[in-house]
């Protein structure tokens, strides 16, 4: 059977440890992985199953099992390093059922090991863990005391190693070909769904060296009035010419990210475009060199403001976030933000998604980068041309 392996044995050994330092620092003797990111990080599992009750267990002694439904388990076994003894499935009567619940199973084999009198973790904050999940959790081990382990994964894969920053480069060769195929078909008349289609069949057939993973979150599209809302998704409206159009897109592969977003105007651009324009590129460039080992995420978002701010602009939100591997529903890791507040330190390895959107009364713009960490300042993953695209 060929395997779809990821990364190295040593890389996975090396994440296990990592966790159980975390652990250990915690006071948790077993951590429960709900979060698909945090399972094929630590696992490689990779599958469209998280509409399921799922997860990753890890005990202090090192033991870890992958957990799941039964017809999963092909995939547990086709995409993780784990031995078939550590793939652990629940029967299919459990599946969305009102009876009976997957973790009522877990809490089984839990209390079966010897772990349910311990000290549990689980990521109560994770999108994915529901508060029914918990309720069958303290039903059936009743002994055990639970702590909130939401993010302890998340900040473990906060400091990318030399194959994931290789994927993630990879995936800006995907999104370099995505914005090609948009400047070359967009147009005034066309249906936003058949350019979301363009945009689709350029993320997936990626370059000619490296195919594209479907990103974690769909093309986002606002023209018009609509790029005012930063979240708008496509329908079957028509690009109307004098009209600008932000585009937050990302290639992906192997489930590692790069998103890049841009603007594109079709038409000819009004000065509030260009001001904008020439006054993100003046604090992406006095920015990008924070990106240093030593800074902190809010000395990197400070820069920025202040930037901002003597071009004659405001901006109330983060100026960014880490990214990496994931899954549906976001792109993001769920630990630092790029705002004043934050005080983590950066480290060589890091990356994010440095991203100085804005959005007025009735128009939008969005041009941002992926960044890593060096000594040498922020380096952007992707070379799109960091411009107000025009057609």
């Amino acid at each position: 059977m060929t395997k779809r392996i990821r990364f190295s044995g040593e890389e996975y050994r090396l994440r296990m440890q990592k966790t159980l330092d975390a652990m250990s620092r915690a006071g948790i003797e077993t951590l429960i992985v709900y979060d698909p990111s945090n399972m094929a990080w630590l696992t490689g599992y990779d599958g469209w199953s998280f509409y399921v009750h799922q997860c990753v267990v890890l005990n202090e002694n090192g033991s870890i099992f992958w957990f799941g439904r039964g017809i999963d388990g092909a995939g547990a076994r086709l995409t993780t390093y784990l031995s078939p003894e550590h793939i652990l499935t629940y029967p299919d009567h459990y599946v969305q059922s009102s009876d009976c619940h997957p973790m009522d199973y877990l809490a089984a084999i839990l209390a079966d090991l010897g772990w349910g009198k311990g000290t549990i973790g689980v990521e109560k904050d994770n999108y994915y863990f529901s508060a029914k999940a918990m309720e069958s959790l303290l039903t059936y081990l009743p002994d055990a005391t639970f702590l909130d382990a939401n993010s302890l994964v998340n900040w473990q894969r906060a400091v990318k190693s030399e194959t994931e920053i290789d994927y993630m480069r990879r995936a800006a060769r995907v999104i370099e070909k995505t914005y090609e195929r948009i400047l070359d078909v967009a147009e005034p008349g066309m249906r936003k769904n058949d350019l979301v289609a363009e945009i689709y069949h350029a993320t997936i057939k990626g370059s000619d060296e490296f195919y594209g993973d479907y990103p974690a979150i769909v093309p986002l599209i606002g023209s018009g009035i609509e790029a005012a809302a930063c979240h708008m998704t496509w329908d079957d409206g028509i690009l109307e010419k004098d009209t600008g159009m932000f585009m937050e897109l990302a290639g992906a592969y192997h489930r590692y990210h790069c998103p890049v977003s841009r603007t594109l105007y079709l038409g000819t651009p009004p000065d509030s475009y260009r001001r904008v324009e020439a006054a993100i590129n003046e604090c992406i460039e006095k920015t990008l060199v924070m990106f240093r080992p030593g800074n902190t995420c809010g000395e990197v978002a400070s820069t920025f403001f202040e930037a901002l701010r003597k071009c004659g602009y405001d901006k109330d939100n983060r100026c960014g976030y880490p990214i990496g591997l994931s899954y549906p529903p976001d792109w993001g890791e769920r630990t630092m933000s790029l705002r004043a507040e934050d005080k983590t330190v950066l480290e060589a390895g890091m990356t994010f998604h440095f991203m100085p959107g804005l959005w007025f009364e009735d128009w939008g713009f969005e041009m941002t980068e992926s960044v890593l960490v060096t000594e040498e300042g922020g380096e952007c993953l992707a070379a799109v041309p960091r411009e107000l695209f025009v057609k």
